[in-house]
């Protein structure tokens, strides 16, 4: 195990630079300014990151150049409207129509309007990482969004998981660590999609077959005993390892 650990100490080091941003949908959220700006961007960016990055990438461009570079009061002030009907024919990216995103950037207006930040939202009905993982999917759940946000937390939720590890990690080059004074980075959970299951298995690190929050859990705790201050250092760790391997 002592080179495992080893192996991912190193890609951890080498991989969590600046770097990795510009081909990461994590960089979305260096391009604008202020806190509310950047945590409604990133989360937007976040919620587009499936598929292929040369296909979402310039997707989520698209919603920055039409909110003129002010996401949040893009969305706030309902201007998200006129930029993006409420179609449900036309699509906006693969399974999202016009439609599925007007109803999510319906919700995410609600919440803004009714705390003022995501954050604020989060802070007020999570003490963990995995409790802010299931408020954002019960936040988005009663208002009937299920396209885009999981409706519960038995699916892995890797985008929600890697929107909080960017919210929450401090000291990074890369994570903004904006919500690092209410969740602690140690309750976070690592976002899990089939590549990052697959990486694991090969490493031993994992035996389960399935992406779900259990497997990530699991993946979670392994990853603490290498990273026992910041079990999520292990998110670029393995991704590295994927890289070179």
């Amino acid at each position: 195990m002592d080179s495992v650990e080893n192996l991912l100490r190193k890609y951890a080091e080498q991989y969590e630079t600046a770097d990795f941003l510009p081909e990461d949908p994590s960089w979305f959220m260096h391009q604008v300014s202020g806190e509310g700006n950047q945590e409604v961007t990133a989360f937007i960016a976040s919620c587009l990151s499936y598929g292929s990055r040369k296909q979402f990438m310039p997707k989520i461009q698209s919603i920055i150049d039409m909110a003129g570079g002010d996401v949040y009061g893009w969305i706030t002030d309902g201007r998200f409207g006129q930029d993006i009907p409420d179609d449900d024919a036309e699509c906006f990216y693969r399974l999202y129509t016009k439609h599925t995103m007007y109803g999510l950037f319906v919700a995410l207006r609600q919440m803004l309007n009714e705390y003022g930040s995501i954050g604020n939202y989060v802070k007020g009905n999570a003490a963990d990482g995995l409790s802010a993982v299931k408020a954002i999917t019960d936040y988005f759940s009663s208002k009937g969004i299920e396209t885009i946000i999981p409706k519960n937390t038995t699916s892995a939720c890797k985008r929600v998981c890697m929107f909080l590890r960017w919210m929450v990690r401090d000291g990074s080059p890369v994570d903004l660590g904006l919500w690092s004074g209410f969740i602690d980075k140690r309750t976070l959970v690592i976002p899990m999609d089939t590549h990052v299951l697959q990486e694991a298995c090969r490493l031993g690190l994992l035996e389960s077959k399935t992406a779900s929050m259990s497997a990530a859990r699991k993946l979670t705790a392994r990853l603490a005993l290498i990273f026992p201050d910041d079990p999520l250092k292990g998110d670029f760790a393995l991704f590295g390892y994927g890289v070179n391997h």
